[in-house]
């Protein structure tokens, strides 16, 4: 059995929620785009990959901190500047994503 399988659990839940966000951001993007009767710059295309890109690498790179943080033994307090800072690029992040695709989509 795993030590601490449901936190583990839960952050790998956390982790695939996030690239199903970027995924869906970046797939309906790509498809507003190519139903519409617009040509798209190439540059959008690339700034909303990369963007949801960030998205992947920045989750990941928050679980694997959490990870190391929850296998830990000792008792850690709640108030962990790094993984706040985290948080705070995964949501930058998602807020570029949301903008391009906004400038992908936009008429």
């Amino acid at each position: 059995m795993i030590v601490n399988f449901e936190l583990h659990a839960s952050n790998e839940r956390t982790f695939l929620s996030w690239v199903r966000t970027a995924v869906a951001i970046v797939g309906f993007g790509l498809a507003a785009a190519r139903l519409g009767q617009r040509t798209v710059p190439h540059w959008s295309t690339w700034l909303l990959f990369g963007a949801g890109a960030a998205v992947v690498m920045i989750a990941w790179l928050r679980m694997r901190h959490v990870r190391k943080r929850i296998d830990l033994e000792e008792r850690l307090p709640d108030d962990d500047g790094s993984a706040a800072a985290f948080l705070l690029l995964l949501v930058m992040a998602l807020f570029v994503l949301l903008g391009s695709f906004a400038v992908h989509v936009a008429p």
